[in-house]
């Protein structure tokens, strides 16, 4: 295990989540400092061309778990651990992440990333599988709250002051998805940036942008409709303009976009990567005014360095 505070420190850039339909297009994306893979979607006997490729050209490479189920009050399965220290090692990655939430419950797997009751209870559980999956990695672990349609009933806690409880019990950095915290104050109620304001953003480790899309409700009958959090659409003007937000609280190591679905051409992702980077203030002034007025695509949706 690291030692305690062992973790990234200093601006690093922009990456983007790898996936093997846009392999061609990351490989080619200027100025690419870090990638994000699915840890279950890999060998790390033998990982994928691409990302092996990137991992040797000195581009780190992240995995990041989502089946570990680390709000589990069953434990965890010893083989999604190995597996996820298995891609830290065969990557030479910097650091490894994983979802605060639970996928299965009684030996059965629900197939989504639930959210944690926040209740003392999840959180001595979390705590304790955290601690078990860190015994077995040699670089730090990062933890990324999810996006909910709900919260279970009895919470003890904001999400701010679960995560921070969480964080300070286990030394562990945060994965702060901003889209995430869209999606929760669009769907359960809330002010995002209060959101921000209760976070240890001094923890970060690195930070998701990703798109979603709003499906409209029957305001008539009292549904006032939901926000998905889709990963296949463009980043919205409401994700950039809370990542200004953070960026104006404190600025992030290194911001990633996630796209897994109906991807956009080469040209469209990059000028999408290009705002990002913008909002983040990791391009000097003049580029910044350049992405800002950059001329993207209705569709994309596009409001006007890893981590070694």
């Amino acid at each position: 295990m690291a030692e305690p505070g062992a973790g990234p420190a200093t601006r690093l850039g922009t990456g983007i989540g790898w996936r093997p339909e846009i392999a061609g297009i990351v490989a080619e994306l200027p100025g690419l400092r870090f990638c994000e893979v699915i840890a279950e979607a890999i060998d790390p006997a033998a990982p994928p061309r691409g990302v092996a490729e990137l991992r040797d050209r000195g581009v780190p490479v992240i995995p990041h778990g989502v089946r570990l189920s680390l709000g589990s009050a069953d434990g965890l399965d010893p083989e999604r651990v190995a597996h996820l220290a298995a891609c830290a090692d065969a990557l030479d990655a910097p650091l490894v992440s994983e979802h605060v939430s639970f996928t299965r419950v009684a030996g059965r797997d629900a197939g989504h990333l639930l959210p944690v009751p926040r209740t003392r209870e999840a959180l001595d559980v979390l705590v304790a599988n955290v601690a078990r999956v860190q015994a077995e990695l040699d670089v730090p672990l990062a933890l990324e709250p999810v996006a909910a349609l709900f919260d279970w009933p009895g919470d003890e806690f904001t999400e701010a002051e679960f995560l921070t409880r969480l964080l300070d019990r286990t030394e562990a950095w945060l994965l702060l998805d901003v889209a995430n915290v869209h999606a929760n104050a669009v769907n359960r109620g809330g002010d995002p940036c209060a959101v921000l304001d209760g976070l240890p953003l001094d923890r970060i480790a690195y930070v998701h942008v990703a798109g979603g899309s709003e499906h409209p409700g029957d305001t008539a009958a009292g549904d006032p409709g939901v926000y998905h959090d889709s990963h296949t659409d463009p980043v919205p003007p409401e994700v950039f303009a809370l990542l200004g937000e953070l960026c104006d609280r404190r600025l992030p190591p290194a911001v990633m976009l996630e796209r897994d679905g109906r991807y956009p051409p080469a040209a469209e992702l990059a000028a999408e990567l290009a705002a990002i980077s913008a909002a983040a203030r990791f391009a000097p002034p003049a580029a910044r005014a350049a992405a800002a007025g950059q001329v993207v695509p209705a569709a994309a949706g596009v409001a006007p360095g890893v981590l070694r």
